[in-house]
């Protein structure tokens, strides 16, 4: 899996960590809410609120047996990205 052009070499590793457990039905859904991610913290939306929405919906794209693995990396890394 590829992301964009633009994404920095930790949003690659996210974006491929990511990837690699995303279901394979929400798979699309998923990548779609990575690059939105991306975009909004290029542009200084990345707030709280749509933080807590994007892991609320990011867990509910992931293998069944991936969410507590990736739970623990979102809240380890999440809030620094928060603009």
């Amino acid at each position: 899996p590829q992301g964009g052009e633009s994404m920095n070499q930790g949003q690659q590793q996210f974006f491929d960590f990511i990837a690699e457990r995303l279901s394979p039905e929400h798979y699309d859904e998923g990548v779609a809410l990575l690059n939105e991610g991306f975009a909004k913290q290029a542009d200084g939306s990345f707030s709280q609120q749509y933080l807590k929405e994007y892991h609320e919906k990011m867990l509910s794209f992931l293998k069944p047996e991936s969410v507590e693995e990736v739970k623990r990396i979102m809240e380890q890394f999440g809030g620094s990205h928060v603009s």
